[in-house]
């Protein structure tokens, strides 16, 4: 038997909890955020049901964006617990197979598993979690993670399949399993632009642009001494692999330790004067470092981030002389921090985020 790797990705994760408990809203566009009062400034869209993404609504937009795009949609308040048990109930579920899983988030995971039949293994996992949970999933097959990630995608949008996986049909890709290894890497992405490579973005992919590197087979095919002088050597490396396919193998069952916190606040009324930011740097400063600290762990680095009114968010970064647990020691350094920002516009939102010592160097 063969190792896969299979990335289970849930469909309309969040809209879907909402629509299993509210089955009459099945059907309409379903939206999820901040409090479901679409009315209210400073929420932001969780998810949107597929309905409501017709509309052009979809995760990260303002609510009140959304609720102009798509008036007549089911606008429901976030319920954070509700989506944490769900979740567990499809862990659990592809938990009882004799499989590896990795757990991403609430709606994804990475399942490794030793078969000699991977669609089979997909079609099993999909209904049983249907059939247990209620909740759907689309499952992308591969031989390393970054393939199966990116497999997901073709079997979420049959439309956006090139070529199917050897032995397969159109049609069964469409059913929510598709498979991307090795074998049919570059017939199915070469010609794609670098933007449907997981992990690039829009600024990324104008970098890459800048150095005539358009599509998925000439950031394959790039110079890598190139890619590293412009990036640096670890992200270089990691771009011109990228470009090929490449990616970890290895499923671990082991909880990710945590290496940071954060606590962001987005406020009512934007900040204009000085000594309210500095008193709400503080305040959010101390409130995360005593989280920290009750939860044992040492600080070794803190970040500032700020959203200003036009959107814009800069953050700066500083690391501590030496780790600290002082809530005053952080909230002066977030402070600093705060000295370094060009203020010319309120600002809408407050972020501090500190970086943990690891485990081991804390010992």
């Amino acid at each position: 038997m063969s190792w896969w790797v299979l990335h289970v990705d849930m469909d309309q994760f969040i809209a879907a909890v909402e629509i299993r408990r509210r089955p009459e809203l099945r059907g309409l566009p379903v939206v999820v955020g901040g409090s479901g009062d679409p009315t209210k400034p400073r929420q932001v869209v969780a998810t949107a049901s597929y309905e409501a993404r017709e509309f052009g609504v979809h995760s990260g937009m303002p609510v009140r964006a959304a609720y102009k795009k798509c008036p007549q949609a089911v606008f429901l308040p976030s319920d954070p617990a509700a989506y944490d048990a769900a979740s567990a109930e499809v862990m659990d579920t592809l938990r009882s197979f004799p499989v590896v899983v990795e757990v991403w988030g609430w709606d994804e995971c990475i399942v490794g598993a030793e078969t000699d039949d991977p669609e089979a293994l997909a079609g099993e996992l999909r209904a049983a979690v249907a059939e247990r949970t209620g909740l759907t999933c689309s499952i992308g097959i591969g031989d390393n993670k970054t393939r199966a990630k990116l497999a997901t995608g073709f079997a979420k949008h049959e439309r956006s399949h090139a070529v199917p996986f050897e032995g397969a049909s159109l049609a069964d890709a469409a059913a929510g399993v598709y498979r991307l290894t090795a074998a049919n890497w570059r017939e199915v992405m070469d010609h794609r632009p670098i933007r449907d490579l997981w992990g690039i973005g829009s600024r990324m992919e104008k970098n890459l642009n800048e150095l005539g590197i358009t599509t998925v087979a000439e950031l394959a095919a790039a110079d890598v001494d190139v890619l590293k002088k412009r990036f640096g050597p670890n992200m270089g490396a990691w771009y011109a692999a990228l470009g090929r396919g490449l990616g970890d193998t290895q499923v671990t069952d082991v909880p990710r330790e945590p290496v940071s916190r954060s606590h962001e606040e987005t406020f009512q009324t934007d900040l204009v004067e000085l000594p309210d930011i500095q008193r709400e740097v503080r305040r959010i400063a101390e409130e995360v470092t005593r989280e920290v600290v009750a939860d044992g762990r040492t600080i070794q680095r803190v970040w500032v981030k700020l959203r200003f009114i036009s959107f814009y968010t800069p953050i700066k970064s500083r690391k501590l002389k030496s780790p600290t647990q002082d809530p005053e020691v952080i909230a002066t350094t977030a402070l600093d921090l705060l000295q370094k920002f060009e203020i010319r516009r309120p600002i809408r939102l407050i972020g501090v985020r500190v970086e943990f010592v690891p485990p081991a160097a804390a010992s």
